[in-house]
């Protein structure tokens, strides 16, 4: 469904998705089944919120002091037309940054159609599924398999090493999240 998002979270500011402040979208659906995935809460298309893709930028844009935007799922490419969409409206009428985490490897992007389309709206992809045996939890990369692709110049290998593992963020009305690339994992 082109124009509308399948929303399972939105967090306005965080330091643990991505280099510098960030807001991070995390989008319900994943049909992958990555065995010891730590977000399974995302995984079922029946959870989760539609929004229009507009109502999300207008998340996005609202805090004028964030430098980029995170993407996350759940597999998020699964909605691949609206996130397009969505991300062509950040590249269009922002300067903010994007990184996108998909489980599809770039082959399958490529096969697809999209890895064309996602090299010039993204900063930085994180691209493969989660294998847990392989797990690493460095420089937001879950297992040793998944690749970081930068597709711009501007983030580095050392702005991603920055990242925090995980934070705590308390909301005003008390809702406590945990995030990061191991969010369960505090070292």
């Amino acid at each position: 469904m082109a124009n509308r998002l399948k929303v399972h979270a939105f967090e306005p500011l965080t330091r643990a998705n991505g280099p510098g402040r960030r807001c991070c979208l995390w989008l319900q659906g994943c049909s992958l089944g990555c065995a010891g995935c730590f977000n399974p809460a995302t995984h079922s298309t029946s959870a989760g919120q539609w929004h229009d893709v507009g109502e999300v930028f207008n998340w996005i844009t609202a805090d004028p002091n964030i430098e980029g935007l995170t993407v996350s799922g759940g597999e998020p490419l699964q909605q691949s037309l609206s996130v397009l969409e969505l991300l062509s409206l950040v590249r269009e009428k922002t300067d903010l940054s994007v990184l996108v985490f998909t489980g599809f490897t770039t082959e399958e992007l490529a096969c697809s159609g999209t890895l064309s389309r996602l090299d010039k709206l993204v900063d930085v992809l994180i691209a493969g599924r989660y294998v847990e045996n392989a797990a690493w939890r460095s420089g937001l990369i879950g297992s040793r398999n998944q690749n970081v692709h930068f597709l711009s110049q501007r983030y580095c290998e050392d702005d991603l090493a920055a990242v925090p593992v995980s934070e705590v963020t308390i909301s005003a009305d008390g809702q406590v999240s945990i995030t990061g690339i191991d969010p369960l994992l505090f070292g």
